[in-house]
């Protein structure tokens, strides 16, 4: 018998950006009206079909992905994709690593 579970993989980004909390916050209520989203002052956590984002705010945005090998990249992408466009005339550098 073979255990079937998805291999579940962690992405992370730290993007510097001029406001990290608005950033955040913005995310937040756009997706909160779609899935379940957990907001405070400086943390949140948005549960998206392809997986799970969790956000701190420090002086930077530091964006956690958790997925399976199949959406990873999908994640990825829809999740840099949102930010920049929350961002408005702000250009953000997204480099995802693989944790």
């Amino acid at each position: 018998m073979t255990n079937k579970q998805p291999l579940t993989l962690k992405s992370t980004a730290a993007i510097h950006t001029l406001q990290p909390v608005r950033l955040m916050t913005r995310l937040c209520k756009h997706w909160g009206h779609k899935f379940p989203v957990e907001l405070a002052e400086q943390h949140c956590s948005i549960e998206l079909p392809l997986g799970l984002c969790h956000m701190r705010c420090t002086d930077i945005l530091q964006v956690q992905l958790h997925s399976d090998i199949e959406h990873i990249s999908q994640l990825q992408e829809v999740v840099a994709d949102h930010l920049r466009r929350m961002a408005s005339t702000e250009e953000l550098v997204i480099d995802w690593q693989q944790a």
